[in-house]
């Protein structure tokens, strides 16, 4: 697998009208694979940057985006996990994800690992996706949310350390693997359904997206560990 970790599609998404939204211009939720090369940069802070890829569309940056959701990746394996428990075809970016990868385990990276994804652009992963009704509606499952938070493959949220421009067919070559055993699927679990499982993932430190890491510090100084 080491040799064949890899882009399969970069999607972008455009402003697409949406009854579920509450943002103004709808949703860009709707991602699509494109040809030739796309700039990747960090966008700027939450609540002001959107995507880090240019071109695509993130309308609601105070909930989405930023630099800590900077690019969010999912594996076409897990597409083709769902694409089997629902019985219909997953197109790459169905998920949202702007990064379709192969050969690469998502949700079992660890928080803070780095990865190379063509000659410069450098990622880390920052957190896990965390489903919302918006999700739901987009994929037309009444029970998604429930189904997607029991699964635990939720993809990973990256921040953008190196810029550069990619395109489907680049390599995905992991260049740092933290030593602690914070994955991105613990993570998924403590923000959910585990929450005991919360202050484990201080062990992460300041590669951990900052919104969990204070939840985290919150609820391991509540419980007095």
């Amino acid at each position: 697998m080491e040799c064949h970790r890899k882009l399969l599609s970069v999607n972008l998404g455009r402003p697409m009208p949406s009854e579920w939204s509450h943002v103004e211009g709808g949703t860009g939720i709707d991602k699509r694979p494109v040809d030739g090369p796309v700039a990747v940069a960090a966008p700027g802070p939450k609540g002001v940057g959107g995507s880090g890829l240019a071109g695509d569309a993130v309308l609601d940056v105070r909930n989405h985006g930023g630099n800590d959701q900077a690019v969010y990746a999912y594996a076409r394996e897990d597409l083709d996990f769902w694409q089997r428990e629902l019985g219909r075809e997953l197109a790459n970016g169905v998920f949202g994800e702007n990064l379709t990868t192969s050969g690469v385990d998502i949700s079992g990276a660890r928080i803070g690992e780095r990865w190379r994804v063509g000659p410069r652009l450098l990622l880390e992963v920052t957190s896990p996706r965390i489903p919302c009704r918006l999700f739901q509606q987009w994929l037309g499952e009444d029970d998604w949310m429930k189904r997607f938070t029991a699964a635990a493959v939720p993809g990973a949220y990256l921040r953008v350390l190196e810029p550069g421009e990619i395109r489907a067919g680049d390599a995905v070559e992991p260049v740092h693997r933290p030593a602690h055993d914070v994955s991105v699927a613990l993570a998924f679990r403590a923000l959910t359904v585990e929450r005991e499982l919360l202050p484990r993932l201080l062990a992460a430190g300041e590669a951990l997206h900052p919104e969990d890491r204070a939840k985290a510090a919150k609820y391991a100084e509540r419980c007095g560990r």
